[in-house]
């Protein structure tokens, strides 16, 4: 496949992916405002946070506020992550490839399209989790569309690496905001206050419900290790990368024990360390620390994937040292 082709396909998947998170996250700090009112600013500004984009928005903003949040993630076209922006560039990604990918799964992303940039003004508070929700009807009808029409070969491999690589990315963020921003004060640990912060978090991965089936009351370390290390569960971070090698290794033939390319033995040894992780070994060395590296690592597999896959160069042209082992930093 053509490197031009695998790219579009890649972003297709993240950027539609990456639209459904937002949606979902502003949804549930929409309920979290029902549930226990806060000052704006520490209400919006862990969402802005999650996104990786608050130094943009800071310098635009300032202090994070419910209106300027909302269109800072849902319509502003300077926002190249807001939602009404990542929805449109997955659609231009669809166009120049129409003839790779089924007609259902144009028909459906040019309707999501069309249908939210006509619903962008019904933003306003009042329709504004409404709007969140039919975000997430699209993102589901179109991955199930996806599923449903596109033939299992490398063209699917690749939407399928981009979809989950968006998803273990935002896992991991929103873990991350989790301990590092959103519950700042020791006393709050354990109180009822700390355990609707922690439902809210589980809603925002829509783990709640599979959460509770398997562990009946909300505990950190748990929920932590959810999000993280389950195996089963299809937005933790581990059963992301199993889904994510599974593919990358179904485009280049390479059995499993081996590798072939940087991106691979990058990906493999991450699936791995996280295989034979423990989640009292993670929160003894810091929480913060591991997520942060574990982001790392995840850039470092993105950064070879492009380079090896995705890009028009050879790999030669870019270096492929993972983050954490680079001397610069």
């Amino acid at each position: 496949m053509l490197s031009r082709l695998a790219d579009s396909l890649y972003w297709m998947g993240r950027y539609v992916e990456r639209a459904e998170n937002v949606a979902r996250f502003i949804d549930v700090n929409l309920n979290l405002m029902l549930d226990m009112p806060l000052d704006a600013p520490r209400q919006w500004r862990p969402l802005v946070v999650t996104t990786g984009d608050f130094a943009d928005f800071e310098r635009r903003f300032g202090e994070a506020g419910m209106e300027s949040a909302v269109r800072f993630l849902v319509t502003d076209p300077e926002n190249p992550n807001s939602i009404l922006s990542c929805v449109g560039k997955a659609r231009e990604n669809a166009r120049t490839m129409r003839e790779v990918i089924s007609s259902e799964m144009w028909e459906t992303l040019n309707r999501f399209h069309l249908a939210l940039r006509d619903e962008a003004g019904a933003a306003a508070p009042e329709f504004l989790a409404a709007f969140c929700r039919r975000v997430k009807e699209f993102s589901h009808l179109f991955c199930g569309v996806a599923d449903a029409t596109l033939s299992h070969g490398e063209a699917w491999h690749f939407l399928n690496l981009g979809r989950l690589f968006e998803r273990a990315d935002k896992t991991t963020r929103i873990l991350d905001v989790k301990y590092f921003i959103l519950l700042p004060k020791v006393e709050d640990v354990g109180t009822p206050y700390d355990d609707i912060l922690w439902t809210a978090l589980l809603k925002s991965a829509s783990a709640n419900e599979m959460y509770r089936k398997k562990h009946s009351q909300i505990h950190p370390s748990r929920v932590a290790e959810f999000l993280l290390l389950d195996e089963e569960f299809p937005r933790a971070v581990r059963h992301c990368l199993i889904r994510a090698e599974d593919s990358l290794r179904a485009v280049t033939g390479t059995p499993g024990g081996r590798w072939v390319n940087p991106a691979e033995r990058l990906l493999g040894r991450l699936r791995s360390e996280l295989d034979y992780a423990n989640i009292w070994e993670i929160i003894a060395g810091g929480m913060h620390e591991y997520l942060d590296n574990l982001e790392a690592k995840l850039n470092s597999v993105g950064e070879a994937l492009f380079a090896i896959f995705l890009s028009d160069l050879p790999p030669e042209a870019f270096d492929l040292t993972p983050q954490t082992e680079r001397t610069d930093q």
